[in-house]
């Protein structure tokens, strides 16, 4: 197998990871921590759960089904070509899974982190055990156990763009909106039975990760392409699955130091990019990554805003305006959510765009559902952290 360089890392990330072409369809994945209905600190055996889905069959609306290494489920949905097929297939894949576990006295819970358990690691693939190992060797052990095994998200996949200005146009408010849509859909207030005195402590977990892999790309005046090449370079590689089959942990290089040496592959390439979790990812499409997972009732919402923000024209110049100062208010909405007025304006205006560009988009019978939520959470200044709080004892101290 011929061996890569650094224009070949190039090449690939032009022609696969930001391969343009009309935009046109959306995916989703979300995230759920499992927990027995009757005792919501008690650990769940992942193998079980396992067991359970994989004895149901496949998920009627076609969802790949994974598994995290604290036994959190996740779907991912094939790419639609609308909104509201997404809406549709996914949310029969949703209540597969609540009607698969409800007899054996099991449910879904959306949050971004756990709020009672502590981390269990549970995976069984070798990847994850040497995840896990790189985070040790490199004094990422906590936060690392933390995101693996305790945190849930719902992630966004919407299209790269038409042809090269339509993509560095998308990339950049892809970016912009994040911390937008950190703090409108705070979800994770409490690990551990205690208060962290964050809106969103999943943002904050993620944050205390290894930076050279979790940090965001975007790098103005520089084409996607090239950021993300240089972000992929600059990385340490995580895991080198070898070709005698084994899978080795944190061999002590970046990518781009490993390249010089001459030896990955382009099979090499793929699995590092792999193992690259920025809030936004090029994979061919871009997945948003920023999301706290969220009460089954309202998953929809920031896959119907997002998507709204990004493919409707109008609804993109309101956003591009509104996000443009709080684009790098990160910090802020992790610690503050909607607390934070500028934040708080902003999310405003983007949830009032996304509802005018519903039904443009042949989504009008998501707007009930986003207007429930923009009433009850944004136009409020609050999110569903705040509902969280509300339901702890308020003497409880912040950890």
């Amino acid at each position: 197998m011929s061996r890569l360089t650094v224009d070949g890392v190039y090449q690939y990330i032009c022609g696969v990871c930001f391969k343009k072409g009309p935009p046109g369809t959306v995916g989703a994945e979300t995230e759920w921590l499992v927990r027995a209905v009757d005792d919501p600190a008690a650990r769940v055996d992942a193998a079980g759960v396992r067991a359970l889905i994989a004895a149901a069959g496949t998920p009627p609306g076609g969802s790949a089904v994974t598994y995290e290494p604290g036994g959190q489920v996740e779907l991912s949905s094939a790419p639609f070509p609308s909104l509201g097929d997404l809406h549709a297939a996914l949310s029969s894949d949703v209540t597969f899974l609540r009607e698969t576990l409800a007899p054996a006295g099991l449910a879904l819970a959306g949050y971004g982190v756990d709020p009672v358990r502590g981390p269990v690691f549970q995976a069984e693939h070798p990847r994850y055990h040497c995840m896990r190992d790189y985070f040790v060797a490199g004094g990422f052990e906590d936060a690392g156990l933390a995101m693996m095994c305790t945190t849930a998200s719902v992630q966004v996949c919407v299209d790269i763009g038409a042809d090269a200005a339509d993509a560095a146009r998308r990339w950049r408010l892809a970016h912009a909106l994040g911390p937008v849509l950190v703090a409108a859909f705070a979800n994770s207030p409490v690990r551990g039975g205690r208060r962290t005195g964050l809106r969103s402590t999943r943002q904050s977990v993620w944050n205390a990760l290894d930076p050279s892999r979790t940090l965001p790309v975007l790098r103005d005046g520089e084409e996607p392409e090239e950021s993300w090449t240089r972000y992929a370079l600059d990385a340490r590689v995580m895991v080198v699955h070898t070709d005698a089959g084994d899978w080795v942990a944190d061999p002590g290089m970046t990518f781009g130091e490993w390249l010089a040496k001459g030896e990955p592959t382009l099979d090499d390439l793929v699995y590092h990019l792999s193992t690259l979790f920025p809030p936004v990812r090029p994979r061919g499409w871009l997945e948003l990554r920023m999301i706290d997972a969220l009460p089954v009732r309202y998953w929809p919402v920031p896959v119907a805003v997002a998507t709204a923000l990004l493919d409707d024209p109008v609804a993109s110049a309101v956003a591009e305006a509104a996000v443009e100062p709080v684009r790098d208010r990160w910090e802020e909405a992790a610690r503050d959510a909607l607390g934070d007025a500028p934040l708080a304006a902003a999310a405003r205006a983007c949830l009032a765009a996304a509802l005018d560009a519903l039904p443009r988009l042949g989504a009008d019978a998501l707007r009930p559902l986003v207007a429930e939520y923009a009433e009850r959470y944004v136009d409020r200044g609050r999110c569903p952290a705040d509902d969280a709080l509300g339901a702890l004892n308020p003497r409880e101290a912040v950890s």
